[in-house]
């Protein structure tokens, strides 16, 4: 059994297809068919179990959800199946069964070996099981910065270390760059809010407030401006509970409890309830004379003094200013002025600060010097590495005099702004100073040109096919997905491609979207999207062709007419030149 492919979908309420059964080949599956919609929903059907996104708009219209369910086998070894094992799934006899649920209201949900998943695990299979290449990948690859990364990728660890190294350096000089930038830029401004915070702690230190103050002075204010109202409420207590020595006939408090407190003692041995009562009347009778002393206490010692209530308005009335200013109370003050001193100490040394990081920044840009010139090198070499690779390739896609270049190239700066390379100040950004085009001189004597420039139709799509092989060769996944890579193309080009492809089909699976019959031919398996219609509802089924049914669909797909005797034979032709091939 093939290892890590696909072995079949079944696809269900999922655009035109109403329910169908997909059989992949472990080798090589061509799809082909009349509706392009329905060869579509084949290859967003992959998508979505590889956890692409969900659009509600791909449901069947009057379904209420859309289900698409795949097989695929793996080994207990394979990266996919210990990742699908951590996320809780289970193997089926070694296979691994993905689900996926597009609701008609939008929602979306997948399954992994039976155990519910958030739909980026599937995601994160999809880079180890399916390399996928359609028109748009195809048309993605002529922008540089694409064609970059695919020369990254081609590079493998060569350029990984390098530009992981480059990158670490970039973000720290963006870093402290950017700390620079705000440092020099709002020179002014800091400056302002050090002046300010100079003030206020001037203003703070010639106050001198203490931790509590502020509560202090507010009851010692109080109790000023109330003086001889309190005084006078003394005396009176004072009067009632021991007496007065001006009125000898007035009658005390302490007097009369003393007198009740006799009384008792004199028969509290009869009652020992009674003597309980006795014991708490001298109780009171402690008590008041206490309170009595303390009020006498209170009155002598209360100051009255209207200079002292000034002062401590004054005083009161300094804090107010602070209070207004810096903080509710004397507390959030002092908490201001701790907070203000340590930012001025910060704002004092902005001046050190820049010159230390300016040498900082420039010691980071002489590194990252250092490092672009090793990462231009390793593309440099990679590059010629690919370039002669896709250009082999190319000679077995019937263009056997194209050649293929990388042209790897820095823009210079004149503000001395940039990093060093190859002596020069040249631009950078987060992936180096290399600016990666590839291209393309499809005969001898062409000058090379931008493949967005200089090929054709064909041209292109045979030079994105014979880069996506030779990535087969250095970075290999179980299956490839080609939709629709042979636009373009015909004849002699497309009978290489489909030999091509079938040669890939010897070491990974290979599955291809195809209106041409010269690709279709050399699959060792052929499925027909099929399109039917009732009068009321469009459906597309998909059925595996073999024998007269494959010559019949060839025939249609090189002449439009299955039963045309012409079409027959070459069909058979091309069929047999396959089997000669395989």
């Amino acid at each position: 059994m093939v290892r890590g492919v696909l072995e079949e979908m079944r696809i269900r309420s999922l655009g035109v297809i109403d329910d169908a059964v997909v059989e992949l080949s472990p080798g090589f599956t061509a799809v082909t068919g009349e509706t392009g919609a329905g060869k579509t929903m084949v290859v967003t059907s992959l998508g979505l179990l590889l956890g692409g996104r969900a659009d509600p708009a791909l449901v069947r219209v009057g379904a209420k959800a859309a289900v698409v369910e795949g097989r695929i086998t793996v080994s207990g070894a394979d990266a996919v199946a210990v990742r699908a094992e951590e996320a809780g799934a289970e193997l089926d006899d070694g296979a691994l069964l993905i689900s996926r649920t597009v609701s008609a209201e939008g929602r979306s949900r997948a399954h992994l070996g039976g155990r519910a998943v958030p739909v980026g695990v599937l995601t994160e299979l999809a880079d180890e099981l399916v390399a996928v290449h359609g028109q748009t990948d195809q048309q993605g690859l002529l922008k540089p910065a694409r064609q970059r990364g695919a020369l990254d990728r081609y590079a493998g660890d060569a350029v990984a270390a390098q530009l992981a190294k480059y990158q670490e350096a970039y973000r720290r000089l963006r870093a402290v760059g950017g700390e620079l930038d705000e440092l020099t830029t709002r020179a002014r401004e800091r400056a302002q809010e050090a002046d300010l915070l100079r003030f206020g702690l001037g203003e703070v230190a010639a106050v001198e407030p203490r931790p509590g103050e502020d509560v202090e002075l507010a009851a010692e204010a109080e109790r000023l401006g109330h003086a001889e109202a309190l005084a006078s409420a003394a005396a009176h207590a004072h009067a009632a509970l021991a007496g007065n020595p001006e009125d000898p006939e007035g009658v005390d408090a302490t007097t009369l409890v003393a007198g009740a407190g006799r009384a008792l003692d004199a028969v509290r041995a009869h009652d020992p309830e009674l003597a309980s009562l006795a014991d708490r009347t001298g109780e009171i009778s402690i008590l008041l004379a206490d309170v009595a002393g303390e009020l006498a206490g209170y009155a002598d010692n209360l100051d009255a003094d209207p200079r002292r209530l000034a002062a401590v308005e004054e005083r009161r009335a300094a804090l107010t200013g602070l209070t207004r200013k810096y903080g509710a109370d004397v507390a959030a003050v002092l908490a201001w002025a701790e907070e203000g001193s340590a930012r001025l100490l910060e704002l004092d040394g902005d001046d050190e600060r820049i010159g230390d990081l300016t040498a900082e920044r420039d010691a980071l840009r002489r590194e990252l010097s250092g490092l672009a010139q090793a990462l231009t090198d390793a593309r440099t070499e990679a590059a010629a590495r690919f370039a002669d690779a896709v250009t082999a390739e190319l000679a077995s896609l019937a263009m056997p005099h194209a050649r293929v270049t990388f042209d790897v190239r820095q823009v210079e700066v004149a503000d001395g702004g940039g990093v060093e390379v190859d002596g020069r100040s040249v631009a950078y950004g987060p992936s180096g100073a290399d600016e990666v085009e590839l291209l393309l001189a499809p005969h001898p004597g062409a000058q090379p040109r931008p493949i967005a420039k200089g090929a054709s139709g064909g041209e292109l799509s045979r030079v994105m096919l014979a880069v996506e092989v030779v990535f087969a060769g250095t970075d290999p996944v179980p299956t490839y997905l080609f939709d629709e890579v042979d636009a373009g193309v015909g004849g002699k080009a497309a009978v290489e491609i489909g030999r091509r492809l079938a040669k890939l089909a010897k070491s990974a699976q290979v599955v291809v979207v195809t209106h041409l019959p010269q690709v279709a031919a050399f699959a060792d398996r052929q499925l027909l999207v099929e399109k039917t219609d009732d009068g009321s509802v469009t459906r597309s089924g998909v059925i595996v062709l073999e024998g007269e049914d494959r010559v019949r669909e060839l025939s249609r797909m090189l002449a439009g007419q299955e039963d045309s005797q012409t079409a027959r034979a070459h069909a058979e032709e091309l069929l047999a030149a396959a089997r000669v091939d395989g």
